[in-house]
């Protein structure tokens, strides 16, 4: 007999070597119908696996990430299955999933079509409705080898493994592919699904190999999940923040510099409007404010570990017969400026921000309007602190996040702790105490947070804020990442409370992250249109006739005054088609003045996106305004 703990504390006896799915079974009929794996021990597992030993069980289902991402995951097999089928000669290289959904690499002469989608997916649902079991069989790396003699691909896949145990998976009597699996147990638990794209792709990304063909693909549980995901495409395509920022005349692109943005003067009005929030808050939290230079020398960037760790996404330049980096990150600069006079523990905590601008060397395949730029602005900051200060500044850091984030609108976001990654500086014992004040903080806050193992940035562990847009999409936007190893690097020191010299602690720290970014992300959650203070353009005066534009003229002086960002609209057009165009540039009030409205004071507005208008004095619109604005709203 064998005991298993279930996640919510309860233990069950069960017989020694009992498939997951019995188990499954036996906990309730619901849940073994709804299972498509498990978690065993921590590790995720077919629902086929036996428990031969006392085990943590969790039963793995749609509802649960890990169940989302293994039914893609055999959806992939299914799809190379059904192409398999379709095109014999085809060559199966890799199919891992992605973000929504997953895809295939093939090797195949003949080239997929977006006509051919239709008869890949017919056959993925003949095959779902055989019902087929997905059975996992298991050798050693020298079996594998042999059994794949031949197929280059999958010989390379063995290869690159660090398991002396190779899996494959079958499903029915034709179909086997290597995988390390988990799977779900048959094909007819593989959700609703749809062939998306086709594109090539380098094997290994290596432009010197032949080109494959990349099969992409999506599935949900369900057809309304997937009609839904089908309809939040849709409207992004419609939300695109290129097309919107070139409707709106915001920024735009010039082959005169690649990956570089052009900020137009309304797009610098939202930058601004941004900017200025920034700072309020920043000032309200004890930061100052520095500026520190883009172009700095080699020994520099050597010095602080980017050189090393960091060297392919820099740009680099010679003059006075030395070397020079133009800076992808802004914290060396703000350890030089803290070197520039010494340093006692009574100036702590020392919280120190600066609107950076960086280059970074994004290949140009990647980038993607403002979303992924090569050079960018980075509201970055420092704070230097002692080690019993931590706790309270990460604390500090959480809270101003959380503010900045709901005056923008969003209120959805999830937390990752990312560890200690392969390629990083500093010791394991001080990885050990970075990662451990960080779960502290989130905890005394009572903030729910996923591990990210393997994620930090090479100088110490971090937390990643993930924000979620109106359509569902996760942004990463803010960080904080926890430093021992920097300080040392540039001989930092503070006088502390006994007289004696030492590193401080440094807390890097973003909250909005890259600016550009960050009003890419801000066009498509409002569909470009921003809110009141946001608004490039907040306020257009609309005349019916000629005759009222000298009251035109006096309202617009008021709003002037008001400091609202307005226009007047004198011209000789149709008042219809004054209000279109003024929707048109999604403009949040329009007030439109005519022979009433100027013999009573007032003003008929006309509110973005709503069919009613309402007349009010000129006096009371602007109460109204400038406390929308107040608000943030």
């Amino acid at each position: 007999m064998a005991k298993v703990t279930l996640p919510d504390g309860s233990t069950l006896e069960v017989s020694d070597g009992i498939t997951i799915g019995e188990l499954a079974e036996q906990i309730g009929p619901g849940l073994a119908k709804a299972a498509v794996a498990a978690e065993l021990n921590g590790q995720l597992v077919d629902l086929s696996n036996p428990v031969t030993a006392d085990s943590v069980v969790k039963i793995i289902t749609l509802k649960d990430d890990e169940g989302l991402e293994i039914m893609r995951h055999s959806c992939a097999h299914i799809m190379a299955e059904a192409i398999c089928t379709i095109w014999p000669d085809t060559k199966l290289v890799y199919g891992p999933t992605i973000e929504d959904g997953f895809y295939y690499d093939i090797d195949l002469d003949e080239a997929i079509r977006p006509e051919d989608f239709q008869s890949i997916e017919e056959k993925m649902r003949e095959i779902v409705k055989a019902d087929k079991p997905i059975v996992r069989s298991q050798m050693s790396k020298t079996e594998a080898l042999e059994k794949l003699a031949g197929d280059k691909y999958k010989i390379d896949n063995v290869n690159r493994s660090d398991s002396d145990i190779i899996s494959f998976y079958s499903s029915g009597d034709g179909f086997e592919d290597l995988c390390r699996g988990p799977h779900v147990p048959c094909t007819s638990k593989a959700g609703s699904f749809k062939v998306m794209s086709v594109a090539g792709a380098y094997w290994h990304g290596d432009p010197t190999q032949k080109m494959l063909q990349r099969v992409y693909g999506t599935a949900w549980p369900t057809k309304k999940d997937l009609d839904d995901y089908l309809s939040r495409l849709e409207e992004a395509k419609r939300r695109d923040h290129r097309v919107l920022g070139k409707q709106l005349d915001l920024f735009s692109f010039n082959e005169a510099g690649p990956g570089f943005a052009f900020m137009h003067a309304k797009g610098m009005v939202i930058w601004n409007a941004i900017v200025d929030f920034w700072r309020r808050v920043h000032h309200k939290y004890g930061y100052q404010e520095i500026r520190t230079p883009i172009i700095l020398n080699e020994e520099l960037w050597h010095k602080s570990g980017h050189w090393d760790n960091y060297k392919e996404n820099m740009y680099f330049t010679n003059f006075d017969d030395a070397s020079y980096a133009i800076k992808p990150m802004n914290c060396p600069g703000g350890c030089l400026i803290y070197k520039t006079k010494q340093h006692s523990y009574r100036e702590f905590p020392l919280r120190v921000a600066e609107l950076g601008l960086v280059h970074r060397h994004e290949a140009s395949g990647v980038m993607h309007g403002l979303f992924r730029v090569r050079q960018f602005t980075q509201d970055d900051a420092h704070i230097f602190c002692t080690p019993d200060q931590i706790e309270s500044e990460i604390i500090g850091v959480i809270d101003l996040t959380f503010e900045i984030y709901k005056a923008f609108g969003f209120e959805d976001f999830h937390i990752e702790l990312s560890t200690k990654p392969e390629k990083h500086i500093g010791s394991d014992e001080i990885w050990e105490i970075a990662t451990d004040a960080l779960k502290k903080a989130l905890e005394h806050r009572n903030i729910e947070y996923k591990i990210n193992e393997g994620d930090g940035a090479f100088y110490g562990p971090k937390i990643d804020f993930h924000i979620k847009d109106c359509l569902k999409r996760s942004w990463q936007l803010g960080t904080i990442q926890l430093d021992f190893s920097m300080p040392q690097r540039f001989g930092m020191v503070y006088t502390d409370k006994d007289n004696t010299e030492k590193p401080p602690v440094m807390i890097h720290r973003a909250v909005l992250g890259s600016f550009e970014r960050f009003i890419g992300i801000l066009i498509e959650h409002y569909a470009g249109n921003l809110p009141l203070w946001l608004a490039p353009e907040q306020v257009r005066v609309l005349t019916i006739s000629e005759k009222t534009n000298d009251y035109a003229k006096v309202v617009l002086q008021k709003l002037k005054d008001a400091r609202l960002r307005c226009t007047c609209d004198l011209t000789d057009e149709k008042v219809n088609a004054k209000i279109a165009k003024a929707h048109g540039e999604k403009l949040p009030y329009m007030l439109v003045v005519g022979p009433k409205e100027a013999q009573s004071n007032t003003v008929n507005v006309r509110i973005r996106g709503a069919k009613q208008t309402k007349t009010i004095n000129i006096d009371e619109f602007l109460g109204m305004a400038t406390q929308e604005i107040a608000d943030k709203k």
